[in-house]
């Protein structure tokens, strides 16, 4: 419940419409007792043998409502014939029906639009803290893990919590009175009955907590099952070239199968809560029977057969808040392992983060410097003692075998990850000291992977840049020797490029992205083998675009074929996260060191 009380908290910007709720569920509550306790004195004096005078019933019962009632039903009658007050009666019953159900349809409009806004609210916090969290996450995550987190355990929470929102006002609010009522009938019965219902309250509660663990159980299988489809979906070309469609069904199928057994498990917890309530409900109802028999049989209460029927009615009107309570409650439980779940996401540490006082960066006018920059994940040093510095307009390539650190040395420029010592400046000034988007700003990537998004070529290559004109577009797609194969395609710019780009071909993904770079126009560049997945007439073209896209820029280039880098003004050699080998490329030709027989390998003259 304590969880469930921050999802709740949501509820603060909507304080005016819970009031609301509560108003209209008590009128509801009110109009809807009313209406039932309407019937004992009615059935008492009209199908009765007697009346119970009011002197008698506060001998007997203390205030006795039931007297009071009674009499006035007399008076009324003495006025009237009974078919005129059973008229007069009936009436006023299907005026305070037709108003109680009136007040739960208004109060039921007012919490729906409450329940979805909480629900769009929590996703958009999640989508959101995902977009600030570091890339550093997204390696600790599996991918298919978030996306359930944002699908399923939502839908999770919308069902086991949101869902039950109503249940939390409305049922103590109808205990509340129908036990007030219960009181005012007989204050003995109401002991009696209070003392069995904490028994019924402990044996529910039990099977409530029993719920979450599986549950979050399930939560997780769920997400394994994404990741399976997700995984299987994107490399179907490998697993029919390696006949590999029994293993990843067998897989799924394991899967598949222990999420299976554990809902059955969740099922039959939950599923026992019910009967369980209703047997107990029972129980006590002939716990009162007995008691209240006794109580009459023995003089000792003013209770006549019509309000001891209305006190059993009572109770059975408290039997379903009290079941729905319950169900609510272990709902909430079950609920609390998605919301642990979400919990776990909206609560991640973001350590790349704007200083109080960032400062803009608006221009790059001098150099990029690395000063003795360490990088490691956990005790697994990447980078260790890096040391340089790479002048505005040249050109630094890094090469090296893989797992060097080549591509996390890169990562750091833009702050997809913050060194673990060192420091990195631009134009003498730490880039922690900027503001993240500035400083992002300044820079263009292009990965080895081309990442388009299932959207058309046109909003593809305007990403994040806001206000390009379409001849700045067109122009940007030129410059990439991208405007001609785009030009042919059916709808143009408008072509939709299907999901990551799949409509396209490997040098077309690479030439839209190249685009994107060119239409940013940034004065730093880093490239990530942009061309190493091409084949060689597409790199030939490719490698074109990205000549056109450098000059004039300060570039850092990570390259395996060394062809690519061989006119870079200065030649970065990394092996196992530290700087081998430095110069120009003939300068490390003559050294005969490890670049030399890098070179050697790839044959390159």
């Amino acid at each position: 419940m304590k969880r469930a009380g921050k999802l709740f908290s949501y509820l603060k910007d909507f304080k005016l419409q819970v009031v609301q709720f509560c108003i209209t569920t008590l009128l509801a509550v009110v109009f809807g007792l009313f209406s039932f306790t309407m019937l004992a004195p009615v059935l008492q004096v009209l199908f009765g043998t007697g009346t119970t005078p009011v002197a008698d019933s506060k001998a007997k019962g203390g205030l006795n409502i039931a007297g009071y009632i009674t009499q006035w039903i007399n008076d009324f009658v003495a006025q009237h014939d009974k078919l005129t007050s059973l008229t007069y009666i009936v009436i006023t019953v299907v005026m305070f029906t037709i108003l109680k159900n009136l007040f739960i349809y208004l109060s039921l409009n007012i919490l729906n639009p409450i329940r979805y806004a909480v629900l769009r609210k929590l996703r958009d916090d999640m989508f959101t803290k995902i977009l600030s969290l570091p890339i550093g996450f997204f390696t600790e995550e599996r991918k298919a893990d978030l996306i359930s987190r944002m699908t399923n355990d939502i839908n999770e929470i919308e069902v086991s919590i949101m869902n039950v929102l109503e249940s939390f006002i409305r049922e103590p609010l109808t205990i509340i009175f129908v036990l007030v009522s219960m009181i005012l009938i007989s204050p003995q019965l109401t002991v009696f009955l209070v003392l069995f219902l904490p028994i019924a309250g402990f044996v529910i509660g039990r099977i409530g907590k029993s719920l979450k663990k599986p549950s979050n159980l399930a939560q997780e299988y769920l997400g394994s099952i994404l990741g399976i489809i997700d995984e299987t979906i994107a490399g179907m070309r490998v697993v029919k070239a390696f006949n590999a469609e029994r293993h990843q069904q067998l897989k799924f199928r394991e899967t598949n199968n222990t999420l299976f057994r554990v809902r059955k498990q969740i099922s039959r917890r939950k599923e026992l809560g019910s009967p369980m309530s209703e047997t107990m409900g029972v129980i006590v109802v002939c716990m009162i029977l007995w008691y209240g028999g006794k109580l009459i049989f023995s003089g000792q209460s003013s209770l006549t057969g019509p309000f001891f029927l209305t006190y059993i009615g009572l109770f059975y009107m408290i039997i379903n808040p009290i079941k729905n309570l319950s169900t609510a409650l272990n709902n909430v439980q079950k609920g609390a392992a998605a919301l642990d779940r979400i919990e776990h996401l909206l609560n991640a540490d973001n350590t790349i983060t704007d200083k109080p006082d960032a400062k803009s960066i608006s221009t790059f006018s001098q150099s990029i410097e690395l000063k003795d920059v360490r990088f490691a994940y956990g005790d697994k040093v990447i980078l260790d003692n890096i040391n340089l510095t790479i002048h505005k307009g040249k050109t630094i390539a890094l090469v090296g075998p893989s797992g060097a650190g080549k591509s996390t040395l890169a990562d750091l420029i833009p702050r997809f990850h913050d060194v673990t010592a060192g420091e990195i400046l631009i134009d003498g000034i730490n880039v922690k000291d900027y503001k993240l988007f500035d400083l992002r700003k300044q820079m263009g990537v292009v990965s080895q992977e081309p990442i388009l998004f299932n959207d058309t070529i046109y909003n593809n290559i305007t990403l994040g840049t806001g206000g390009a004109s379409a001849e700045q577009v067109h122009e940007a797609a030129r410059i990439a020797n991208a405007h001609n194969f785009i030009t042919q395609k059916p709808n143009g710019y408008e072509t939709i490029v299907g999901d990551r780009g799949a409509k396209l071909s490997g040098g077309e993904r690479q030439r839209i992205s190249i685009a994107r770079a060119v239409l940013k126009n940034p004065p730093i560049l880093i490239l990530d083998e942009a061309t190493s997945s091409l084949d060689t007439e597409s790199e030939r073209i490719v490698q074109d675009a990205i000549n056109t896209l450098m000059k004039n820029r300060t570039c850092v280039v990570i390259a395996h074929r060394l062809s690519t880098v061989q006119h870079g003004d200065e030649i970065i050699v990394l092996e196992k996260g530290k700087i081998m080998e430095r110069g120009t490329h003939n300068e490390l030709i003559a050294k005969n060191g490890l670049y030399k027989k890098l070179v050697d390998m790839q044959q390159v003259k």
